[in-house]
């Protein structure tokens, strides 16, 4: 008796979990990816003007941030590198339409190293890495790549989660292959994350339940995970209160170690800290689409690409219909623009997501039938653990502003240097680069091409970290100078194996030491 009741339990288990579906309607599953796009495309419109414009600082409620009909396609239209969010997105799209679900990362990599469009961060140092021969996953290496845990595979996540819904681990499958190619560790997160909220919000119209959900996506152990999981903490503490949480935030998770331009700088790119303004703008704007797009942007740093985060996930919950027509307005005059640098527009995307979404389902397991999908619900499951500067931390920085024409020395003691500069002029197009011999401690370790094409140039002249503990001297010797051309020096870097705050050197402060840095 006993055998046949555990019999009967296990074949009842055994169907409850075989009838973990979510079934929609076709129109349903188009509408939620169009509201994927649409909010996307709202929310960087929105806080396209006070990009970076505020940072480590709230933007206060007195401060207007402009909406009105006609705004969206002008926007396209006249100031089309802010889509950067989106057009970043349709090249991966696009790669999938020519080549199918599988094709290899190389494909992707060399797709968005040679397009047309500008880069920053890790976008442009894995960029520079690929035409430089470095594939993924190196490319995207924090050893290789100083920016390895900024934004940018997060702003550009969203079409794995679009193409995956209420399917978690296969967006993070389409994620370890793509957000590798620019980013690791916490950087690559902020992507995995993202896009498990966007497959999560297909599933429910719970925002405490998708950002809590999709949290199991990431590692306990790291820094992404504990910050966001703060903010949930933190909402809950204080549900009326977003700036209380801001000011949390602010104070314990805002120490950039990572990307060159956010070290000893308020000036914030990391893809945590945003990530975090992603989903205090959720968590506070509790499903209304207005206060979502406000608290989200008014979090300042990156306040277009996180209402586009934010936006697209609540567009997603909402569907494409119920967006609120305020919002909307406009929009339909600028669906069939093409994105710039792109032939993919708003109304072709919610066509070739919908339809890359459709493999996807049946290629997990789910079933695309004439008018509907029935989609397998798949337990969020953590990815691997990965650490960017494990155990290099900023403790120096000396403001050198020279031109290297022949040869340059400085002397520093730690475990690690970035030497920042310039060597393209904006938008320049010239074919020609500098070859500049990098010494350590007297010996030779590379020669390193600096293109003056703003596009192909180096985001940090030179960097390597990992050094043994000690004093060191670096020698920057330029092998072929030029007259029409300017190779410049503006500042040096220094890590260490601790932070300043976690040994006994002298915190340091600008303008109490010269720098060790000699011609």
């Amino acid at each position: 008796m006993k055998k046949t009741f555990l019999l009967i339990l296990f074949l009842t288990n055994t169907i409850l979990a075989q009838q973990k579906t979510l079934t929609l309607s076709k129109t349903q599953l188009k509408d939620k990816i169009k509201g994927g796009w649409a909010g996307q495309t709202i929310g960087v419109t929105f806080g396209g003007p006070v990009e970076f414009k505020y940072n480590g600082t709230i933007i206060n409620e007195y401060q207007p941030i402009q909406w009105y009909d006609g705004y969206l396609k002008n926007t396209m239209l006249n100031n089309p590198g802010l889509y950067d969010d989106l057009y970043m997105d349709l090249t991966f799209v696009d790669v999938f339409e020519k080549e199918g679900l599988d094709a290899p990362v190389e494909s992707h990599a060399k797709a968005y190293a040679n397009a047309g469009y500008a880069l920053w961060h890790a976008n442009q140092a894995g960029r520079y890495n690929i035409l430089h021969g470095m594939m993924p996953p190196a490319s995207g290496h924090w050893v290789n790549n100083p920016h390895a845990d900024c934004i940018d595979y997060q702003i550009e996540c969203d079409f794995a989660g679009l193409m995956s819904p209420a399917m978690p681990n296969a967006a993070s499958k389409i994620s370890d292959k793509i957000g590798h190619i620019m980013n690791y560790g916490d950087g690559y997160f902020g992507g995995v994350y993202l896009g498990a909220c966007y497959t999560l919000a297909f599933t429910s119209t719970d925002i405490k339940y998708i950002v809590s959900e999709a949290l199991k996506t990431i590692p306990k152990e790291s820094n992404y995970y504990k910050c966001i999981a703060d903010v949930i903490k933190w909402h809950q503490m204080y549900p009326n209160d977003w700036k209380k949480t801001w000011y949390l935030l602010q104070d314990k998770w805002t120490q950039d170690i990572g990307c060159p331009d956010g070290v000893f700088a308020p000036f914030n790119i990391d893809a945590t800290i945003n990530s975090a303004y992603v989903v205090l703008g959720l968590l506070y704007g509790n499903g209304d689409f207005s206060q979502t797009m406000e608290i989200t942007t008014r979090c300042g740093q990156d306040a277009d690409c996180n209402p586009s985060s934010a936006g697209g996930i609540l567009g997603t919950v909402l569907g494409y219909d119920k967006i609120p027509a305020y919002w909307k307005m406009g929009l339909k005059e600028a669906e069939d623009i093409d994105f710039k640098y792109t032939t993919i527009s708003l109304a072709d995307v919610y066509e070739i997501g919908t339809k890359h979404a459709l493999l996807n389902i049946e290629r997990n397991g789910g079933k695309v039938l004439e008018d509907k999908v029935i989609i397998p619900i798949q337990t969020p499951v953590p990815v691997k653990m990965e650490k960017s500067f494990d155990g290099t931390y900023p403790i120096d920085k000396q403001f050198v502003n020279k031109y290297l024409k022949d040869e340059y020395t400085f002397d520093f003691e730690g475990t690690g240097f970035v030497v920042k500069g310039e060597t393209a002029k904006w938008m320049s197009e010239s074919t020609f680069n500098f070859q500049v011999e990098l010494y350590l401690d007297g010996n030779k370790i590379e020669t390193v091409a600096l293109p003056t094409s703003f596009k192909e140039r180096r985001h940090e002249l030179f960097w390597k970290y990992l050094l043994p503990k000690g004093k060191h001297t670096v020698k920057l010797k330029m092998l072929n100078p030029s007259e029409e051309h300017e190779c410049r020096i503006t500042e040096v870097l220094i890590y260490g194996d601790s932070s300043n705050n976690d040994s006994n050197q002298t915190i340091y402060r600008f303008g109490q030491r010269k720098p060790t840095a000699k011609k």
